[in-house]
């Protein structure tokens, strides 16, 4: 079974150095830019899980993550939140928000993967 990974990264650099790497390890990959956009990709696909860029223009990642949570047919799909946001309390606002898990940018590929590997296998 190939997995289906939400991204929702506005900004284009990380959004490719991520796709490439998910796409090298065989999951399937659906971009959103921002967390309105993110929300309805969810919402319209459900992925097997999301990775949530917080700092998104016209929703941002909190708010789209607690929405998505918010729906009983999302609220298991398991998101983690990619962010430069690694300010003390900014791990635990994430996870409040919803986020089952927390990686800061710059992202480490490694910490990403063995991620990816805990949530679906």
């Amino acid at each position: 079974m190939v997995h289906k990974i939400l991204v929702v990264e506005d900004n284009s650099d990380n959004r490719i150095l991520i796709t490439d790497v998910l796409s090298s390890l065989d999951y399937e990959v659906i971009i959103a830019v921002d967390g309105k956009e993110g929300l309805e990709t969810a919402i319209n696909s459900v992925p097997d899980l999301i990775l949530m860029d917080l700092s998104l223009p016209k929703m941002d990642g909190w708010t789209a993550t607690a929405e998505i949570k918010a729906k009983p047919e999302l609220e298991n799909i398991p998101i983690i939140a990619l962010t430069a946001h690694a300010m003390v309390g900014d791990r635990e606002r994430a996870l409040a928000a919803g986020c089952d898990d927390y990686i800061s940018k710059p992202i480490d590929l490694r910490e990403l993967v063995k991620k990816l590997q805990d949530y679906l296998g």
